[in-house]
């Protein structure tokens, strides 16, 4: 087990001053949300002071502790006996003879009390329509659905790939395949054709749920074309099912190509369908993630693990309570949609917000209206957003009233300590804890997180949750000391991890089990963790640059750029250097009414010198007005580096267009 760290001397409400930066060291939750908050309500019945002793508990005692929480938040057809199967590791089981369905708890449960007249979900387009669904509601949406589905013929165990914009049947589409027993296949609407075409056919879905198109920016996303390039050669599809959003000319293969609306009329939609029960193991979903080479990887989470990890990290990590309104920024077709908006609220009966279009359309205080309009408690995002509503400065937040916000969180990559200290010091007006969550598609949930009574650290995710054994071990598979940059593993199996990929247990062996230690999964990332236990992750293994011997984070890099006030968005790269072994090579967005120069150049070198020492000056700050992202808002890194070695650039089907 990870050796305990001694717990960061605090009282809430108190500030620790870090020395000569002169920010603290610590942010302190207010006392009030310490006491009432999920977690020390949770600590308190089992006999412990505080939520760091019970996390400590949790480690020791996993098997038992994810038992009460596959007892206490969901509910079982049969009850499971068998927590953890462990026989065929690494492909391991939980929950293995027990029946469930997540949509009976994410559903069918809620409206059998009084929330079914609550509010499940407001949706908001871009164009600023909005659209709420009940509980009772979506239930009915969701019933007909699912009767559809299964008169085109698709059975437990088929997959559907759905690639759809950020509309409210992308939820009905996901949850009325999980009905039925099927496998979703989500897309993120906006995808290339190839991207689109490669998943279909590794998963060889018979039936393609697209939308004539969506907005993004004003403009229309024209998916329903993209749908018809990607099944050209795809003969394995027999359905297509078209979502009316735009009202766009389309064209419509007759035989092939029905719409939504047409067969949600008709006598075999009813909003009766009772729901599959399915074995704990039963796969839920794939999920296709993109590596630097190769195919991308269809990974598979279950009926059972998978929502009770969802379930238990977002009741504990983000102390969702009834009357809250939770906005997960996120889009359903990634893993942190589909985790905390689709299954893990709903699970959890909350009220919350889905808003279909860019951040800043049309203007930069679009997401402080709707948290203003619909009363937000909770707003989950991820750093790129919150650097990208950085550049428009303070006055388009400050107009409007933050005060409903309780909690704010951050999800996708390390998050920098200015970007951190913006979003708390802004958005959360000083009282809002920020829970920097991470996790991956992999894990399906949290894994290293603060929670409501965490004192904070800018940039650091602090602690794993609650039965989550993290460590930082060298190229030996050592552990690692304070503040020495490592592997960052997992030692010990959780509910909601991946299963295996799709078709591929060879690569789901090679990609997470063979590169550390047997039995330590290997996420893939480098990071290091303080004299506090406080981890820090730098980022993908492949985003260290070692130079003349020492080894930098791009992460690190790109937030002491970020640090200057000229300085909107970052990011960094390692290219050869004949006597360095590496240099770095920078890529710097500035901010709104601020010129390039070689003056500002050589002051953002001297910048980063000073806040990391000579060793990691750039070589070269190159001043551009974009940087390549993926549609979840990750810089991809490794396209620079491809662009400017003149190296082939790998899948980019991920690639924001």
């Amino acid at each position: 087990m990870t050796e305990s760290r001694t717990e960061a001397p605090a009282t809430a409400g108190q500030i620790a001053a870090s020395g000569d930066t002169g920010e603290p060291a610590f942010y302190y939750p207010p006392q009030e949300l310490v006491d009432q908050s999920n977690i020390m309500a949770y600590a308190r019945e089992r006999g412990f002071a505080d939520a760091e002793a019970l996390r400590q508990w949790t480690v020791e005692n996993s098997t038992e502790f994810w038992a009460d929480m596959a007892r206490r938040l969901v509910d079982w057809y049969e009850p499971f006996n068998t927590v953890l199967d462990d026989s065929e590791a690494p492909f391991y089981k939980w929950f293995t003879d027990g029946k469930i369905n997540i949509v009976h708890n994410a559903l069918d449960r809620q409206v059998k009390t009084w929330r079914k007249n609550k509010l499940a979900l407001i949706w908001e387009s871009e164009q600023g329509e909005a659209k709420t669904f009940t509980y009772w509601q979506l239930y009915k949406r969701v019933n007909k659905f699912a009767n559809v589905l299964k008169s085109m013929g698709v059975q437990k165990g088929d997959r559907v790939t759905i690639y759809l914009p950020r509309i409210p049947e992308i939820m009905i589409a996901m949850l009325a395949c999980a009905k039925i027993g099927a496998m979703h296949s989500v897309v993120y609407g906006g995808f290339s054709v190839e991207a689109l075409q490669t998943r279909i056919v590794d998963a060889q879905s018979k039936v393609v749920i697209t939308a004539d198109g969506g907005y993004m920016n004003g403009k229309i996303v024209e998916l329903k074309k993209i749908t018809d390039d990607a099944i050209k050669h795809t003969p394995v599809v027999e359905i297509v099912i078209v979502v009316q959003r735009t009202g766009q000319e389309i064209e419509m293969q007759p035989g092939r190509d029905l719409w939504y609306h047409d067969l949600m009329a008709l006598p075999i939609a009813s909003p009766k369908c009772e729901t599959e029960q399915v074995d704990a193991e039963q796969p839920l979903f794939m999920l296709y993630t993109s590596g630097t080479t190769g195919t991308p990887k269809g990974l598979v989470h279950t009926h059972g693990g998978y929502q009770v990890g969802v379930a238990t990290t977002l009741h504990f990590t983000f102390d969702i309570k009834e009357e809250d309104v939770w906005w997960c920024a996120a889009d359903p077709g990634w893993i942190t949609g589909h985790s905390y908006i689709v299954y893990g609220p709903l699970i959890l009966g909350a009220t919350q917000v889905m808003y279909e279009g860019a951040p800043t359309f049309p203007y930069p205080n679009r997401w402080w209206t709707i948290v203003e309009r619909y009363g937000v408690t909770i707003l989950y995002t991820a750093p790129t957003a919150i650097r990208g509503l950085m550049r428009f400065g303070e006055a388009w937040a400050n107009r409007h009233d933050l005060s409903t916000l309780r909690l704010l969180g951050s999800v996708g990559e390390p998050i920098n300590p200015e970007a951190w200290r913006w979003y708390h010091r802004v958005i959360g007006q000083g009282n809002c804890p920020i829970m920097d969550t991470w996790w991956q598609t992999e894990t399906g949930g949290f894994m290293i997180t603060p929670n409501p009574t965490t004192p904070l650290k800018p940039g650091s995710a602090s602690r794993p949750f609650l039965g989550i054994d993290a460590d930082v071990v060298n190229e030996l598979g050592e552990p690692a000391g304070d503040d020495e940059d490592g592997l960052l593993i997992i030692k010990q199996p959780w509910p909601s991890m991946l299963r295996t990929i799709y078709n591929n247990p060879e690569r789901y062996l090679e990609q997470y089990w063979d590169k550390a230690p047997q039995g330590l999964y290997t996420a893939g990332d480098s990071a290091r963790q303080d004299d506090d236990g406080y981890f820090w992750v730098i980022g993908r293994i492949d985003d260290v640059i070692k130079v003349s011997g020492y080894r930098l984070g791009t992460a690190e890099v790109e937030s002491a750029l970020v640090s200057h006030p000229a300085v909107a968005e970052a990011a960094a790269i390692g290219l050869p250097h004949e006597v360095k072994g590496n240099a770095i090579h920078t890529f710097v967005i500035l901010k709104n009414g601020i010129e390039p120069s070689q003056d500002l150049e050589d002051e953002l070198r001297a910048h980063v010198g000073t806040m990391m020492g000579p060793i990691a000056k750039p070589e070269a700050v190159n001043f551009v007005p974009s940087l390549p992202k993926t549609r979840s808002g990750k810089i991809m890194r490794r396209v620079l580096k491809s662009r400017a070695l003149g190296l082939p650039e790998g899948d980019l089907s991920t690639l924001e267009s």
